[in-house]
């Protein structure tokens, strides 16, 4: 039986919600992030030495790093949501998976982590963090973030689905970076296509059960 070690709040949902795309029998271990710092519990780390979720134990295989897991049970459940090999679709599907933690959530976790920078700090300092931070937002972290989420609005233009025409893992994969931009960036506002790519992924009932099973979940 797969088990998924799973974080509230955190990218282990798209496992979830890929799991019940895939019709994969699997079972849930629960933890809670610290309501002070925000980061995972230490029991993590008894399942992973780096402490972070999701981590999927399959047997005797832990498998860290969702775009890896992703990959895994796509494999497990024998190429389901995945093109063909050698097609187009399976070349941009290849991109995505790699796209959504390589390139899009960098810009987006440095604006969560320059946010907090100010509320964090001691109150004498609190009036020059809150400039710096304000300054590195406005002239590198939001303009990148702009770049890359004009850029899906205009891939997602070109067709229904990040990898073509059929919904895919590469769709469960990007669903984390546009759901956190909608929450952090108003990356919503004036891109129809992306606004429509969540609204679309939202409606699933795979997506609707894993929330079911998976808790509160704020991107939701």
């Amino acid at each position: 039986m797969l088990i998924v070690h799973h974080l509230n709040n955190s990218r282990s949902q798209r496992v979830l919600w890929l799991l019940e795309e895939l019709g994969l029998p699997y079972e849930i271990k629960r933890y809670q992030r610290d309501p002070k710092t925000m980061l995972a519990p230490p029991e993590l780390k008894r399942v992973h030495p780096l402490g972070k979720s999701p981590v999927v134990v399959d047997g005797d295989a832990v498998i860290a790093e969702t775009g890896a897991i992703v990959e895994y049970l796509v494999g497990k459940a024998g190429g389901a949501l995945r093109p063909p090999e050698g097609s187009p679709e399976r070349l941009r599907w290849t991109y995505w998976l790699h796209y959504a933690e390589g390139s899009a959530m960098p810009p987006l976790l440095l604006r969560l982590v320059f946010s907090m920078l100010a509320p964090r700090s001691p109150a004498l300092l609190r009036p020059l963090v809150r400039a710096i931070s304000g300054r590195t937002l406005e002239s590198f972290i939001d303009p990148q973030i702009k770049t890359h989420f004009d850029f899906l609005e205009g891939e997602l233009s070109k067709s229904t689905w990040f990898a073509g025409e059929e919904f895919s893992a590469a769709d469960v994969m990007m669903s984390f970076p546009l759901e956190a931009g909608g929450a952090r960036a108003n990356a919503f506002d004036g891109r129809p296509k992306v606004k429509a790519f969540v609204e679309r992924i939202h409606a699933r009932p795979a997506y609707k059960r894993a929330l079911e099973k998976g808790g509160p979940y704020a991107y939701a």
